[in-house]
């Protein structure tokens, strides 16, 4: 028994004699010593925690190679491999994590709305919350700074920007027919309903690589990933009626939405300007499919409408007033894979399919055209580390366009082009720090219309300078091709292109955010051509330009007044182009000066009700007076409207909504028509271009049937 003790203290003092000491010190990127961070060495029991002054010490009987691991909450975990002997008296700096919420954010340019964003400026409820935006998730986008006001139109104006220069994808896959038709002094909407997308992003300038084929700007719209559950939504509107259903199953669901709009009976009850034969009607629908797999989500988008009206318009120069007529016809199909390759890797993939056709009529000229678009997209992206992440990619766009014209002096004559787009990029985000990170990438193009290839690098830097502010830069150059009334005519040109430097500054803190933004764009290429407008018999050139400068400032908050919610914009801009048919280089007729938002919510307990305004204001735009010399030598007066709208809650699920656009009835002008021919005293004549109404009034009721018996629409409206 003696002998047994003895061996077995032999082999302890062996062992204790055989461990080995692994010390040293926890440090911050200053210097400064972070306590309870947790050592071990990884795969055994063996470790510690930092003390006061950063320090630790532990023993181990491992020997040889072995990997110890530092952790500690907000800072990157550091792992060092090497022999335990070598272990000791060791210095170890934590960095500081850059995936945590108080990371610098790269947000020059960008306006975020989503679960996924680290900073909103706009929640995906207030897409269509917005008492002027009716529902359009391009009118809640107008009350942002950088956009335009242009009444009668209803597109996004961006920066100085033609709405051609804007482009809206859908998942990532470029929509070619965004918006619905519409007559003059009518405003379009976007054709895509928010029942189904719960993300925006909306760039008004240096955005990503990833991106091309627009000059200004990008909308990016997400669709639904996951629903958390089944439902029905059922809407009555005194415009039209829409119907929306949702299934979901263990690893799919399918979301559906069909909206039928008529306004004959509005117009029958509300004065408009328009002699309507037949009024507006549109039948629209949209589906979105989701599938998991073990390591992504495939999406399946599919929309469609089909849109029609007859109307005479009053017009100066023709005394019977101008016939108009459309039929419209537009199917968009979109579909994406996202997943994960392995833990560093992902890939998306998608294409997109849309088929649009018209039939116009516009006093003896009949149109008839067809456009079919296809863009497809591969990208690839490697999380190298939290600190490095690179994206690349690669996609083409195909657009067929085919349009057959008639008139009284003209026998039918077919205009057409194909215009074939192959483009590729490469980009890095780089985080230096939680303070500082940057965005570069360059981006190729191939245009086959033309024949040309074109390099466009992107460029955007941010640094914190506080725990609540930071300030970023962007840089980058783009190009995009001509618009189809140019291109139906014309193929021999080149891409027009455009350069923007944005500054921005971003405080945000406690349910507050604001941001000032300054940005500068020079234009380049832009095409111009010496008739009225863009014909057949036209000399088309490269040789506008143009520039757009200005600052944009923004203010939200939520948390001062209890149960209000409201935020502020203004827009500055000074901008010039010399492009289509300008004699000089002048202030466009899109752009105003000056603009103003205001819009507020406020929600009311004892009533069980949300209340909303939005207020916008918008200096003059140009005009040409001929009675003057000059060419767009005069400026319209400014644009004002207040919009109210009222959400009552009949019960948790039933929703009584109502809502006013320009309450006050403000009588705005977007611009004039002159007569072609003077009068007997050598003046020209004129008529004020008036929207169909002043006023636009909207009653809805909407019911929600759901599992959980509190889902409404609420966020809809």
């Amino acid at each position: 028994m003696k002998t047994l003790t003895f061996i077995l203290l032999a082999l302890l003092s062996i062992q204790i004699s055989a461990q080995t000491t692994i010390n040293g010190t926890v440090l911050n990127s200053k210097n400064e010593p972070i306590e309870g961070a947790n050592i071990y060495l990884q795969g055994t029991y063996d470790g510690s925690t930092s003390g006061a002054g950063g320090t630790f010490s532990f023993k181990t009987s491992e020997t040889g190679t072995q990997n110890l691991v530092v952790s500690f909450l907000s800072y990157e975990t550091y792992t060092m491999i090497g022999d335990v002997s070598f272990m000791q008296d060791l210095t170890i700096k934590l960095l500081d994590d850059v995936n945590m919420l108080d990371a610098v954010v790269l947000s020059a340019g960008t306006f975020a709305a989503g679960d996924n964003s680290k900073v909103n400026v706009l929640k995906p409820l207030d897409v269509v919350t917005t008492a002027s935006a009716l529902g359009d998730f391009v009118g809640a986008l107008q009350t942002l700074p950088g956009t335009t006001t242009v009444a009668e139109d209803g597109r996004l104006f961006v920066r100085g920007g033609d709405a051609n220069e804007t482009q809206i994808f859908i998942d990532g896959i470029r929509v070619f027919t965004p918006y619905s038709p519409t007559t003059n002094n009518a405003p379009t909407r976007g054709r895509y309903s928010p029942f189904l997308f719960d993300g925006v992003t909306f760039s008004t300038g240096g955005y990503s690589a990833e991106y091309g084929q627009a000059l200004s700007s990008v909308l990016l719209l997400n669709t639904v990933d996951e629903p958390d559950q089944e439902k029905t939504d059922i809407g009555i509107m005194s415009v039209g009626a829409t119907l929306g259903n949702t299934q979901k199953w263990e690893k799919s669901s399918v979301s559906v939405n069909a909206s039928y709009i008529n306004l004959a009976p509005y117009n029958a009850i509300f004065k408009n300007r328009n002699d309507w034969i037949k009024p507006f009607e549109t039948v629209s629908g949209e589906a979105v499919f989701r599938r998991k797999t073990n390591a992504g989500l495939i999406k399946l988008y599919s929309a469609f409408d089909a849109t029609g009206f007859e109307l005479t318009q009053e017009d100066i120069n023709e005394p019977e007033g101008a016939y108009i007529k459309l039929k419209n016809n537009n199917v968009y199909i979109n579909g994406s894979y996202d997943g994960v390759l392995s833990p560093t890797w992902s890939i998306f993939g998608g294409v997109s399919f849309t088929h649009a056709k018209n039939n116009l009529n516009v006093i003896e000229s009949q149109i008839n055209d067809r456009e079919n678009s296809l863009h497809t997209k591969l990208k690839f992206k490697n999380r190298i580390s939290n600190r490095f992440k690179l994206y690349f990619g690669a996609e083409y766009f195909a657009t067929n366009f085919d349009e057959r014209y008639q008139d009284e002096s003209i026998e039918a004559t077919n205009y057409r082009y194909n215009n074939n787009i192959a483009a590729t990029y490469a980009e890095a985000d780089i985080f230096l720090s939680k303070k500082l990170a940057f965005k570069t990438g360059l981006r190729g193009e191939y245009s086959a219309i033309f024949k040309d290839f074109k390099i466009a690098p992107r460029l955007s830097l941010a640094y914190k300078t506080s725990g609540k502010s930071q300030l970023s830069l962007a840089y980058g150059e783009f190009y995009q091709n001509p618009s189809s009334e140019v291109l139906k005519f014309n193929q021999d040109l080149n891409s027009e292109q455009t350069s923007h430097y944005i500054f921005n500054y971003q405080y945000n803190a406690d349910r507050k955010l604001f941001r000032a933004e300054a940005y500068y764009k020079t234009y380049n290429n832009l095409v111009k051509y010496d008739s009225e407008f863009a014909n057949f018999d036209s000399n088309y050139s490269n040789g506008g330009s143009g520039f757009a400068r200005g600052v944009d400032f923004f203010w939200r908050d939520s948390k001062s007044l209890k149960n209000f919610d409201y935020w502020l914009s203004y827009s500055f801009l000074d901008t010039e182009r010399d492009y289509k048919n300008y004699l000089t280089k002048a202030q466009p007729d899109f752009a105003n000066t000056h603009n103003l938002s205001i819009v507020g919510k406020y929600w009311v307990d004892k009533w069980r009700s949300q209340l909303g305004f939005s207020f916008a204001h918008a200096s003059g735009r140009t005009y040409t007076n001929p009675n003057n010399p000059g060419f767009l030598n005069a400026k319209t007066k400014a644009f004002n409207s207040l919009s109210v709208n009222w959400a009552y809650l009949i019960s948790p699920q039933k929703i009584l909504y109502a809502s006013v656009n320009n309450v006050l009835g403000f009588k705005n002008i977007n611009g004039y028509q002159y007569a072609n021919t003077p009068d007997v005293n050598g003046n020209f004549n004129r008529r004020a271009l008036q929207p169909a109404t002043d006023q636009f009034f909207f009653v809805g009721f909407f019911w929600t049937i759901s599992e959980d018996k509190k889902s409404n629409q609420l966020d809809n409206l």
